[in-house]
């Protein structure tokens, strides 16, 4: 087979591949449109470069201009495709205007000044452009993680190799006059060989970052109830031992609040399990909201609740709790009948040295107990220190 021809069709069918594998993992993860948007962006690349090989029946200026079409849409897509799996705002009018003068420099140079050397520049520079433009968007979120780094470091480079390359090539072996040897250049094999490496690592660090994308939401699925959205036992245990180790290196306090909602077998028993769902998130609502993003919240069992608050010793805990729950009660919960009250009885503990978090729940287990015993719907304090272990001093003689 002509090397000319597989080099020709080096691009198209790594793109092709890409653009597959791009919508295998969509179809798995169809909350994830970006994944789509990728897969589109591969596609039109595939098509573009064929085009430029490949006349269509509408002539050679037509085919080129729409072979830049597909690349610059392309282009466009994997921008913003990118800029948007990292949580950014995508900005399209940026986007849309680089893509766009590109393409009228593009018309102009082919039909009114023709002049393929300044057809070249114009493309080059604006994916250039759109290159450094997700470069700058990934600037602030580069130091969130491994991909984002490696990405903006390929934004970079491939600015880098848009503008720096193309210059090079073309003042080296330009001007270029016509299409006769032009795909035989040092300027297009070095186009095709630096796009097909770019698009390799582009495309890997963006599967990397979709693999992370699923590990995550595993992992927030296994320490997540789903009922409420707050922590299970499990993740509210594990980050409520990290917490207490960061305390305690900073000799920081810490207060454990845990709440119970009254008569909750009653509830459900009456007004079904619906309501008694309700009710739970209901509840969790509050308590996230009270708790806010310095404490650590979540459901340790059927209407049992914990909150770790950092910064908060027994006063402080104390009027949370309060607070907590005379919102709570004053309220009215959705789906059950007017007039239906529903309360929760709280138990505060407030760490003493580096008590672990263990005996620290049963401190407060057990004044919850007592509010409880005493009526509900109330506050209970745990005054006692942890348990500790005496150890007496040797005998001295003389």
């Amino acid at each position: 087979m002509d090397t000319g021809l597989l080099i020709a069709l080096l691009n198209p069918t790594i793109a092709l591949a890409l653009c597959a594998a791009f919508l295998v993992l969509w179809s798995y993860q169809r909350h994830r449109p970006y994944l789509a948007v990728l897969a589109i962006s591969y596609s039109l690349s595939a098509g573009g470069f064929l085009l430029q090989y490949f006349t269509l029946p509408i002539g050679m200026p037509l085919t080129k201009v729409a072979s830049n079409i597909c690349f610059s849409v392309a282009g466009c897509c994997l921008s913003s495709a990118i800029i948007h799996r990292h949580g950014r705002k995508v900005p399209y009018v940026g986007i849309g205007v680089l893509a766009g003068g590109g393409l009228a420099s593009l018309c102009w140079f082919l039909f009114v000044t023709p002049d393929l050397t300044w057809r070249i520049l114009a493309m080059n520079f604006a994916f250039g452009g759109l290159s450094l433009l997700v470069a700058a968007e990934l600037r602030p979120v580069r130091r969130n993680g491994p991909t984002e780094k490696i990405l903006f470091v390929l934004s970079l480079l491939s600015g880098l190799n848009f503008f720096v390359r193309t210059l090079v090539v073309v003042i080296a072996h330009g001007p270029f006059t016509s299409y006769d040897g032009f795909y035989d250049s040092s300027y297009w094999m070095t186009a095709l060989l630096s796009h097909a490496l770019l698009s390799l690592l582009i495309a890997l660090c963006l599967f990397s970052a979709a693999a992370l994308d699923v590990m995550r939401a595993l992992k927030t699925e296994t320490y997540t109830d789903p009922l409420s959205g707050l922590l299970n036992r499990r993740g509210f245990e594990e980050r409520g031992m990290l917490l207490l180790r960061h305390c305690a290196t900073a000799r920081f306090p810490v207060a454990l609040v845990l709440a119970d909602l009254d008569h909750f077998k009653a509830l459900n028993d009456v007004h079904g399990h619906a309501a008694g769902d309700r009710v739970i998130a209901d509840f969790a609502s509050k308590l996230r909201l009270a708790a806010g993003t310095r404490g650590v919240a979540g459901r340790i069992g059927g209407e049992e609740f914990a909150v770790l608050l950092p910064l908060s010793d027994l006063a402080a805990a104390r009027l949370f709790a309060e607070a907590v729950r005379t919102v709570y009660s004053a309220g009215h919960v959705d789906g059950l009948p007017a007039g239906t009250k529903v309360t929760a009885s709280f138990g505060v503990a407030a760490r003493s040295g580096d008590e672990a978090l263990e005996p620290l729940m049963r401190r407060a287990d057990d004044a919850l107990y007592k509010a409880k015993r005493n009526g509900r719907d109330s506050v209970r304090l745990s005054y006692e220190r942890p348990e500790t272990v005496f150890v007496p001093e040797p005998l001295r003689l003389g």
